[in-house]
């Protein structure tokens, strides 16, 4: 019994020491790279990972090329951007930095009823986020964080010129079989599409990933947006494959499909790396 007891409490004691060193890395003092976590990226799904980027380490995550478009009752919209960057710090063990930076866009908009047409293009956007983890960074089955961003309105291909904010909680949980569940909710303050006013959107999704393969892995997921202004709903199905080249570079593809007929459709190819 005394040998059973002294084993538990070993155990428990190297547990805790464990989590107490990794609690101590931060920006410059970064976790050594046998303790950091499996790389796991924000893409290419909607809904974002809660898991941050080791302390003191760097995560570069891009759509090299995505295309958004949409048709309304006034008038269709195509839109490239080129190499739309995320480029996250590790402060803390479970705190990180990132800054959005959307490098290239070109924009091209034709009146429905006038058949006149309108292009756009330059640098894009920035948004500045916060991903703080609440719990899951490390250990367990279940990881949830909260996630504030702004966007300054930069752009130079848009008639979007209004600062934009919101708040995303992403969730995970790990199913046997390497099966994973994705949700997340978001509530977001945007420029209205046709004026200059403001509106609140709710956001919801869900979705699911398992790997195909040791290098492959699929994902599928679904979501909806709410406009509480204008009381518009948009009901999304999407599709995205992630291919692992190493252990710290991935590549994928995807698409965001937008079920109702004014709702945007978005094809994308992108990577991630970190070091």
């Amino acid at each position: 019994m005394k040998r059973i007891i002294t084993l538990v409490l070993f155990f428990v004691l190297t547990i805790t020491a464990h989590a107490q060193n990794k609690s101590q890395f931060n920006l410059f003092k970064p976790t050594p790279a046998n303790e950091m976590r499996e790389f796991e990226s924000d893409r290419p799904t909607i809904i974002e990972s809660p898991l941050t980027v080791d302390a003191g380490h760097i995560m570069y995550e891009t759509d090299l090329v995505k295309l958004e478009t949409q048709t309304t009752e006034i008038e269709s919209n195509r839109q490239w951007v080129f190499n739309n960057a995320n480029i996250k710090l590790g402060i803390t063990n479970s705190t990180d930095f990132q800054i959005f930076i959307e490098s290239y866009g070109i924009e091209k908009t034709k009146e429905l009823s006038t058949g006149e047409r309108e292009t756009m293009q330059g640098f894009g956007d920035i948004r500045l986020r916060v991903k703080q983890n609440i719990i899951g960074n490390d250990k367990g089955n279940f990881a949830l964080s909260v996630l504030p961003y702004v966007k300054f309105p930069t752009n130079k291909y848009s008639d979007n010129k209004k600062y934009e904010g919101g708040l995303i909680v992403p969730m995970e949980v790990k199913l046997p079989g390497e099966w994973k569940l994705e949700l997340q909710v978001e509530a977001d303050r945007l420029k209205d599409d046709d004026d200059d006013a403001y509106h609140t959107e709710l956001m919801q999704g869900a979705g699911i990933s398992h790997k195909l393969g040791e290098k492959l892995e699929a994902f599928a997921e679904t979501y909806y947006t709410y406009d509480f202004k204008e009381h518009n709903i948009y009901n999304f199905l999407n599709a995205e494959l992630q291919f692992e080249v190493s252990d710290h570079f991935l590549i994928d593809g995807g698409v965001y499909y937008g079920i109702q007929k004014h709702a945007t459709h978005n094809y994308f190819a992108g990577a991630a790396f970190r070091f």
